[in-house]
């Protein structure tokens, strides 16, 4: 399965189950994992999976620019479905978790940003994001949660907004015991907190290729002593 920390000092990691605990649920070898959000499950800017997406909105094609490709590399056990659309907010993402989840094993759900961009309360957010997780998991998933990538378009206005977001992320991983995927940090600049270094994103809004390979390899491990 997915693994990841908390994304915050007042909240210790979850476990999460293993490989071969979920893949019990699908009678095989892999594990169906539904990543269900926006551009930052999509790959944008340099990949998105819906080709007329890729068309419309000038979107690449290297399917390196997700972290899904990179979370497969690192475990052969995983087969990871992009349900990444652009531009959405938790409440839109909301509606599409029952054809992303169909057959899956797990579910990872992130979201959030373009809430924030929009004006929308935090609380807000947060509580949609927490009624998808309930939902995965009355789903009977394996259930992880994404917390919320530094925005240096929005830095540092926005950086309020995206530290309460993922506080009640991190509160939303401790009170429905699901691990919290440490996105935030794992592409934050450490010589500059607040905005991702600059050679791990595209173009200040989302990650570069290897800002994806970090959160692939990086944000889905779980320290050994964890737990």
């Amino acid at each position: 399965m997915i693994a990841g920390c908390g994304g915050g000092d007042d909240s210790s990691p979850a476990p999460a189950p293993g490989p071969d605990d979920a893949a019990s649920t699908s009678g095989g070898d892999r594990v169906v994992v539904a990543a269900l959000g926006d551009s930052i499950t999509a790959g944008n800017p340099a990949f998105d999976p819906d080709p007329s997406a890729r068309r419309a909105l000038g979107f690449g094609d290297d399917e390196r620019s997700q972290y899904e490709y990179w979370a497969e590399r690192e475990d052969a056990s995983l087969e990871l479905r992009n349900c990444g659309v652009f531009g959405e907010r938790t409440d839109e993402i909301a509606l599409r978790i029952g054809d992303c989840a169909e057959g899956a094993d797990a579910l990872i759900v992130q979201g959030g940003i373009n809430d924030i961009a929009q004006g929308v309360d935090p609380a807000l957010a947060a509580r949609q994001l927490a009624e998808i997780v309930s939902e995965g998991e009355a789903l009977g998933l394996d259930v992880a949660i994404a917390d919320v990538l530094p925005w240096n378009n929005g830095h540092p206005a926005a950086d309020p907004a995206i530290e309460q977001l993922n506080r009640l992320i991190v509160a939303i991983g401790r009170d429905e015991e699901v691990p919290v995927l440490p996105f935030h940090d794992t592409l934050e600049d450490p010589a500059e907190p607040g905005v991702m270094r600059a050679d791990w994103t595209a173009d200040g809004d989302h990650p570069s290729v290897e800002g994806y390979r970090r959160l692939g390899e990086i944000a889905f491990s779980l320290p050994e002593e964890s737990g």
